[in-house]
Order: C-alpha cells, then structure tokens, then sequence
C-alpha cells in the first residue's frame, strides 16, 4: 500500500529489516568495543566493512548516492564519520582520533534487500562537563522524538519535540537534514523534519519504519558543505552531535529496530 510514497511494510518485510536493524546494532556494539584514542576513522571504516561482508551483508553507505551531492561523485568508504563540528556524512581518513574528541558513526546494512540505518555517538578520553551534557541532550532529543511515534500522531509531534529540548538547553537543530523512511530501501519517504510544530504533518500507520537522528549543533544552526561534496560542517565550528534508530509504528506504539 502506498500514500505519497510511504511503504507501509508487510510482516515478511519487517522480519527481513528487523535482522538488517539487528546486525547494524551489532556493528555498533563492535564499535563501542574497540574505539579509542589513536585510532583512524579509516580503521573504523575497516572494521565494519569486513564484518558487514562477513555476515553476508553489504555496507549501503559504500558508493551511495552517484549523481548526489554537489559534485555527483558516490560515498566513497563504508560508514559515515563524524568528528566534532562535522554534522553529518563525514568521510573516514587517515586522522587520528585524540583525547576529547566527540565522534559520530553512522552505520546501515543492506541484508538481504533490507536496510537497517543507526548511529552513536562516542566521546574519546575526556572532555569538558558542557561537552558530556550536549552529547547526552542530543540523545534525549532522540528518545523524545521516538516517544511520539505511534499510530495517529503526526510527523510534527517528533520534530516539534525534539526541537523544544534542544532550545531549552541553549541547542540549535539543523534543519537542512532530517530522517526518512527505510527498510526497502536506503531512503524512502516520508523525510522526517527535527523541528516544527505539534499536529501537523502525515498521520502515522502501522507497519511504517523511518528513522529519527536529530543533528544537533551547540552553537548556530548554520552549515557549510566541503569541496569532497559530502563532508557538513557547522559554519560557526561549534560542536555538532546526532544519534539516530530506525523504528517500525505497531499497533499501540513503536520498536526500536536497532
């Protein structure tokens, strides 16, 4: 059944993406494990690309998106990571991560025909208490949003709380990027907007899956696209932090797929 492009899943699509979400957790969890100071992105990338294939899956974010982005050239690495004041789609290199950095890794799987779409934020070594606060208020904002999925509320009902907390803290949510819809495909409608207001937007159903991942700046809202035609970054060079789940709408409520 379609609405505007919806995909309202069938049981044997969610049993399908349900595994994809499953493995894409775990890759995480392997994250969580091995990340540290001294360490390159592009080890990162490394780890999940080997152990998306040996599990018989594919990395969806590996050459992603020909004719995307502002010079049309594919993603080039297999996860996307995010250091500091990069918002969203950064690429993996040879850097080192350093004590203090915050780091955000997104991963998704294609399993099967399936994808299961997520991201962590990770916090190298030490750093500053207002720093700490801000990663942990991003993941409020998450967990905010995902209490409005559930059927009948509206798509303003997520952006409109997850906007509301991060202002009250002093954050800004970036506005040019939004969740989606997922499952069958990479990216799917609906898009999921960070802000807005209560009440509007589409209705939700049973059996859509979509993802939440508020990017939330700790200075302005503003960002600046680099030259590789993929890297954000905030403008102003404040801090930048996202988490993010796919979700399936039951009947009385939501799963958190990953």
């Amino acid at each position: 059944m379609l609405n505007k492009g919806i995909i309202y899943k069938t049981e044997e699509q969610i049993e399908g993406i349900r595994k994809s979400c499953q493995l894409t957790k775990n890759l995480l969890d392997m994250i969580e494990e091995r990340i540290s100071e001294g360490i390159t992105t592009n080890e990162i990338d490394e780890w999940v690309h080997t152990e998306t294939l040996s599990k018989g899956a594919i990395p969806a974010p590996l050459n992603y998106g020909q004719g995307y982005g502002r010079l049309g050239k594919p993603f080039p690495k297999s996860v996307c990571t995010s250091v500091n004041d990069v918002i969203c789609h950064g690429i993996p290199n040879d850097k080192i991560l350093h004590n203090g950095d915050i780091v955000n890794v997104d991963v998704t799987c294609n399993l099967d025909g399936f994808f299961g779409d997520s991201s962590r934020m990770f916090i190298i070594g030490e750093v500053p208490d207002e720093t700490r606060k801000f990663v942990e208020v991003a993941k409020e904002c998450l967990d905010l949003g995902i209490k409005q999925v559930k059927p009948k509320n509206k798509l303003g009902d997520i952006g409109n709380a997850i906007q509301k907390h991060a202002e009250k803290h002093g954050f800004s949510i970036v506005g040019g990027y939004g969740g989606h819809g997922v499952g069958v495909e990479f990216h799917e409608p609906p898009q999921i907007l960070h802000y807005g207001n209560s009440g509007v937007g589409e209705l939700l159903f049973e059996n859509m899956t979509f993802t939440i991942e508020p990017m939330i700046n700790m200075g302005k809202c503003e960002y600046k696209i680099l030259e590789d035609g993929w890297t954000v970054e905030t403008l102003d060079g404040s801090l930048s932090a996202q988490w993010e789940h796919t979700l399936l709408v039951t009947k009385n409520g939501v799963e958190i797929l990953t």
